[in-house]
C-alpha cells in the first residue's frame, strides 16, 4: 500500500471519530479515492506526500475540468483534497498545504427557488385535508409541518428521536451538520400534527426514531425526499419542490415578517451569517416586484 493510500485511510478514520455525517464520509471517500486513482493511472506508485507541489495538483485539477464536471462537483473534490492535506499538515507529514494555493472555480450566483406563503400553505392544507389517499397520512402531515415549521434539513428531520422533543414546552433538539446541536421552537400547527402522528405511530418499544417507514424502522433521507416529491407533484404539479425549498421558505417568510437575521441564523443552524444573508436578497427581490407593480414611476 502506498504512503498516499495509507494517509487517506487514516484521514477517513479521523473523520469518523469526529462524527462527520454519512453524506460527508461518502463524498470524501469517493473524492479521495478518485484523487488516488489519478496518480496511480500510470501503474507507478503515487508521489510521496512531500512531493505534491502546485504543478502536480494543478495537473489533477485540470483533469477534472477535462471531464466536464460541474463547478460544484469540482469545488467539492478540491475541498476534500484541501481538507486531507490539512490533516497531513497537522500530523507533521508535510510542511505546507499546497492544495490551498489552487484557485477555486467560481460559482454562478443562483438564488434558491422559494414557494410563496400561499403556495406552501395550500400544499400543507391539502395534505391535512386528505386530498391524497396515503397509508400514513398523519406521518406525512407531521413531516411537512416540521420541515416548514422548523426550517429543518431533511437529514435533521430523519435523525429526530422521540427523546428530542419537549412536547409540553414545544421545543425540539436538532442535530445539524457535524452533529452540532441546536434548540428550535415547534410552532402550534406542527406540534399538533406531531402529537396526532405519535398517537398513531406503531413501532417496537426500542425504536427511537420519530419518523418511520412501512417496516416500522427509521425513515431515511431518501424515503422522506420521495414522500415530499410525490405530494408536490400530485397536489401542486411542482416536480421542482424539494426539502430545502421548505427550509428556504421558512427563512424567507420569517424575514419578510420582520424576524431578525441573526435569530434566523440561529434557528437554521448556520455557522456563518453570510449563509443566512442570501435570504435578504430574496426579500429585496420581493420588494422590487411590489415596487414595480405599485409605484407610478416604476
Amino acid at each position: 500500500m502506498s504512503e498516499l493510500e495509507q494517509w487517506i485511510g487514516q484521514y477517513l478514520e479521523e473523520l469518523k471519530r469526529q462524527n462527520a455525517s454519512v453524506h460527508t464520509l461518502r463524498n470524501y471517500d469517493a473524492d479521495l479515492r478518485q484523487f488516488l486513482s489519478y496518480f496511480k493511472r500510470t501503474g507507478l506508485a503515487p508521489p510521496a506526500l512531500q512531493d505534491f507541489d502546485q504543478l502536480l495538483l494543478r495537473e489533477w485539477l485540470a483533469d477534472l475540468y477535462t471531464q466536464n464536471l460541474s463547478k460544484p462537483t469540482i469545488r467539492r473534490k478540491l475541498a476534500a483534497v484541501r481538507s486531507f492535506f490539512d490533516h497531513c499538515l497537522r500530523q507533521g507529514a508535510i510542511a505546507l498545504n499546497r492544495a490551498k494555493l489552487l484557485t477555486t472555480p467560481r460559482m454562478p450566483k443562483h438564488l434558491p427557488e422559494v414557494p410563496t406563503e400561499q403556495q406552501t400553505n395550500e400544499l400543507i392544507n391539502a395534505i391535512a385535508a386528505g386530498e391524497l389517499e396515503r397509508p400514513y397520512p398523519e406521518r406525512d402531515l407531521a413531516l411537512f409541518e416540521l420541515l416548514y415549521g422548523c426550517g429543518l434539513r431533511i437529514s435533521e428531520l430523519a435523525g429526530l428521536n422521540l427523546s428530542d422533543f419537549d412536547l409540553r414546552e414545544g421545543w425540539a433538539l436538532v442535530r445539524g451538520k457535524r452533529k452540532k446541536e441546536r434548540q428550535v421552537p415547534v410552532p402550534g400547527k406542527a406540534l399538533a400534527a406531531l402529537i396526532r402522528y405519535l398517537e398513531s405511530r406503531r413501532a417496537e418499544p426500542t425504536e427511537p426514531a420519530v419518523f418511520l417507514n412501512h417496516r416500522g424502522t427509521r425513515l431515511t433521507d431518501r424515503g422522506a425526499r420521495g414522500i415530499l416529491k410525490m405530494y408536490a407533484i400530485a397536489l401542486s404539479g411542482d416536480s421542482g419542490l424539494h426539502p430545502h425549498s421548505l427550509r428556504h421558505a421558512y427563512a424567507t417568510h420569517l424575514l419578510s415578517a420582520g424576524a431578525d437575521l441573526r435569530a434566523i441564523q440561529e434557528l437554521l443552524g448556520h455557522a456563518s451569517l453570510s449563509t443566512t444573508q442570501k435570504y435578504t436578497q430574496l426579500s429585496l427581490l420581493d420588494l422590487m416586484k411590489v415596487y414595480d407593480k405599485a409605484h407610478p414611476r416604476s
